[in-house]
């Protein structure tokens, strides 16, 4: 099956010869035409997948949770406060951190104004309406860069998996980028770059790595994580990251795309399916303690929202409740939280990193 967007990709190889992985991964994502999540709503029972917030309402609860604590550890600034998400899906995430927020803490939501990165038009109509509630508080970011001077308190979830990434193979003569070109079938292939690869790049242990094997390195990720981290320098604040990944870096081929709620091979439905990659937080965190960030948290969802006390807030959510709503609750816990390995509360990771050095951990601890 072709899609119209795998017709453009094979139009620009024609011309210019295979791409990256780099290449397609944004195309398949942000292509203005054809791309992924410029076309429609990903998110919820009806796309390609289902977040941790529309799983249930406890965990953007635990999220406002930790970001009135982490605002409380700071010694509660009450100036330019900006509380700001970067891809906040349909909203709903941002709905509970504020409900929640505003409970706990009224005099930090009274102070502070939210800031939403979104560059899809769809997902901004959905979250006007998700947030209409809050409106006067809301702005809209095309970028990070963007967010006014200011205390930061920030999330990111399921964010960091879907930028870009380069890929390595190793050959017979040593690792080669990894390209996307067309068979003798006319269909879209991975292939071998002819030039060198600087081991710089290289995750340790590559030398001894068999062929065929892949490398994955993310300098996206990586630019990203700087700009984050020099904010958080200059202005304070403490930022969180949710998602998909691995805490020690390796090598290994993450690359993966979801069509239809079911594992696709990356290239079969370009523009039609979700494409993403595991993140390396062995890496963001060594970028944020570069630029003088202290990583005060680094472990899995289920530990950090067992840790924040999810059973807990759990119990009074199903307190008076229905046996087959008190179900759907537990249900809900154990789907966030579980420790079996194809569980989000193993498969996903958390980081969180403030400036100064909060000891958010004890917190957490």
């Amino acid at each position: 099956m072709t899609t119209p967007l795998a017709d453009k990709i094979k139009a620009i190889i024609s011309v210019n010869g295979p791409i990256s992985v780099t290449d397609y991964f944004a195309l398949c994502l942000a292509d203005p035409e054809h791309g992924y999540y410029k076309t429609r709503d990903p998110f919820g029972r009806g796309g390609d997948f289902v977040t941790a917030p529309e799983v249930s309402q406890l965990f953007g609860e635990m999220i406002g949770v930790f970001l009135v604590e982490a605002w409380r550890k700071h010694l509660r600034p009450s100036r330019n406060l900006r509380i700001a998400e970067i891809g906040p899906g349909r909203g709903t995430m941002m709905a509970d951190i504020l409900r929640t927020v505003r409970q706990l803490a009224p005099e930090l939501y009274d102070a502070a104004t939210v800031h939403l990165v979104e560059t899809s038009p769809a997902l901004r109509s959905i979250q006007q309406t998700t947030l209409a509630s809050h409106s006067e508080k809301l702005a809209w970011h095309e970028s990070f860069d963007t967010i006014p001077p200011g205390f930061l308190l920030f999330v990111a979830n399921e964010f960091f998996d879907a930028v870009p990434i380069r890929q390595f193979v190793k050959t017979a003569n040593g690792f080669r980028e990894r390209l996307v070109g067309v068979d003798e079938r006319e269909n879209l292939a991975f292939a071998a770059g002819v030039t060198g690869v600087d081991p710089a790049l290289l995750p340790a242990g590559h030398q001894a790595a068999a062929p065929g094997t892949i490398a994955e390195v993310a300098p996206a990720r990586m630019a990203i994580m700087q700009l984050l981290s020099d904010r958080l320098f200059d202005a304070g604040g403490t930022a969180l990251i949710i998602d998909y990944g691995h805490l020690a870096t390796g090598l290994g081929d993450t690359l993966q795309a979801v069509f239809k709620h079911t594992f696709d091979p990356p290239l079969a439905h370009p523009g039609e399916a979700d494409l993403t990659s595991h993140v390396d937080f062995q890496s963001l965190a060594e970028i944020a303690r570069s630029r003088s960030i202290a990583v005060n948290g680094l472990m899995t969802q289920g530990e950090f929202l067992l840790k924040l006390g999810l059973l807990e807030r759990a119990g009074a959510l199903g307190r008076g409740k229905s046996p087959k709503q008190q179900a759907e609750i537990q249900a809900a816990v154990e789907r966030l939280a579980g420790t079996a390995p194809n569980q989000m509360g193993e498969l996903f990771k958390v980081m969180s990193v403030s400036s100064p050095d909060v000891q958010l951990a004890q917190f957490i601890d």
